[in-house]
């Protein structure tokens, strides 16, 4: 069995909890007053490295075995109900976020972090819709770049607005029934069905209610999360079903009102910390929530992940 990579990643930081004493290691992870070219350096060569592995990889596994052609671009945006295009939203603002904040760790000033950062999510993407749009298999996605550019445009717009962010697109993630019809387009494991079955994704914007009523005695790290998912799709296009012989699911929309929390409003003087709440403040937190449906209506869930 594989190690799962939060166990990889707390044992990577157990090495350098041993590696520091507890001030040095709280110090690593402090942002810097003034820019550090040493830390700068560093970023710059990670960003670089794990990008160009990730575009490497990502043609070698997912590309190699599809017929090239010439570069095209296809209308993909009735598939999936725009959930994917969700998914676009959400890994370029955070890919930006991450980008932007690794340069204010390294003591860049406000304009290079949102230039040079914040724009992270938005090139690499746009390099994988290029890899799309130079196979025969698939095409490049307007849709695709519009999204793109959307979840890159949110966190941006807050920093130039409020020099916070007050909503932020999350995610949240259950099991179906559907990945075992078709596990070669929805995953045949866990890790495969969490990037691959828009069935169980959920994506939330999670506001921050103290962000917006500064005056007010609501605690700071509470949000309220408007959520967006589907269900029923086995394929693409509802069309695409029937020519593989698989069984019928009514495809529909769901909505969702529900509590969350910002990680990064809850008060720590350890850098690490919030680092650490900076990072997996992308995930929504199970809490009681509202379901809106066209089969079941309003549905009351009194815990929903």
């Amino acid at each position: 069995m594989k190690k799962s990579p939060l166990i990889l990643l707390f044992l990577l930081l157990l090495k350098f909890n041993f590696g520091f004493s507890q001030s040095d290691f709280n110090n690593f992870f402090k942002p810097s007053d003034s820019l550090n070219n040493k830390r700068l350096n560093g970023v710059i060569i990670s960003k670089t490295v794990l990008a160009s592995s990730a575009l490497v990889g990502l043609n070698q596994l997912w590309y190699a075995d599809y017929p090239k052609s010439d570069f095209h671009f296809i209308n993909d945006n009735d598939e999936w109900l725009q959930m994917d295009k969700a998914g676009h939203v959400f890994s370029a603002y955070h890919l930006g976020s991450y980008g932007a904040n690794a340069l204010k760790w390294s003591g860049c000033d406000r304009k290079s972090q949102l230039v040079y950062g914040a724009t992270v999510g938005f090139a690499f993407l746009t390099a994988v819709e290029v890899f799309d749009g130079f196979s025969q298999e698939w095409g490049a996605s307007s849709g695709d770049l519009i999204a793109n550019a959307g979840g890159t445009a949110l966190y941006v717009s807050q920093e130039l607005l409020w020099k916070e962010q007050r909503i932020v697109p999350k995610l949240s993630f259950q099991t179906t029934k559907y990945a075992s019809l078709r596990p070669n387009v929805l995953g045949s494991s866990l890790s495969e069905e969490i990037f691959k079955d828009y069935n169980g994704q959920t994506y939330w914007l999670s506001v921050n209610l103290h962000s917006f009523f500064k005056s007010s005695k609501l605690p700071k790290w509470l949000n309220l999360s408007a959520g967006y998912g589907a269900d029923g799709m086995i394929a693409g296009r509802s069309e695409t079903v029937a020519d593989l012989n698989l069984p019928f699911s009514k495809r529909e929309r769901q909505f969702y009102l529900s509590l969350d929390a910002d990680l990064t409003k809850i008060e720590t003087k350890s850098a690490f910390l919030k680092t650490f709440f900076s990072i997996f403040n992308a995930i929504k937190i199970p809490a009681p929530t509202i379901e809106i449906s066209g089969s079941q209506g309003v549905k009351w869930r009194g815990f929903y992940f």
